[in-house]
């Protein structure tokens, strides 16, 4: 139905910035939800922000809020994560995803049927 690519992961050092973009296409109108996951070596994906067509955004992991911002630009159809003060721990692969034909937001990874393959980002102390 659609698809995503991310763009934007490297390799920085404690304390610097990244912003990731992802880039939907096939879309004639927003989708109702776009989220970013992310999957460190060994553990399981997680959700980590989704925001509405209408820009209601949700932070789920305590350890990124207030240094991580979700955004939607719907006429580029893109989506984009601003990482502030970025930890070792933020080390990751990161996901964009997005529900078209569905309403809302989830951090249930069922929830959307479009998925980007990924972005690296690796943060060192």
């Amino acid at each position: 139905q659609v698809q995503l690519v991310e763009s934007g992961g490297d390799s920085v050092q404690a304390g610097g910035s990244l912003r990731l973009s992802c880039t939907a296409s096939e879309y004639t109108d927003p989708s109702p939800c776009m989220a970013w996951f992310r999957q460190a070596p060994g553990k399981e994906r997680e959700a980590v922000a989704s925001i509405t067509a209408r820009g209601f955004d949700t932070i789920f992991i305590d350890s990124v809020r207030g240094r991580f911002t979700i955004s939607r630009d719907n006429v580029e159809n893109t989506l984009y994560l601003q990482m502030n003060s970025l930890k070792p721990e933020d080390t990751a692969t990161y996901y964009c995803a997005a529900s078209p034909g569905l309403p809302g937001c989830s951090r249930r990874q069922d929830w959307y049927a479009a998925w980007g393959q990924g972005t690296q980002v690796t943060v060192s102390s």
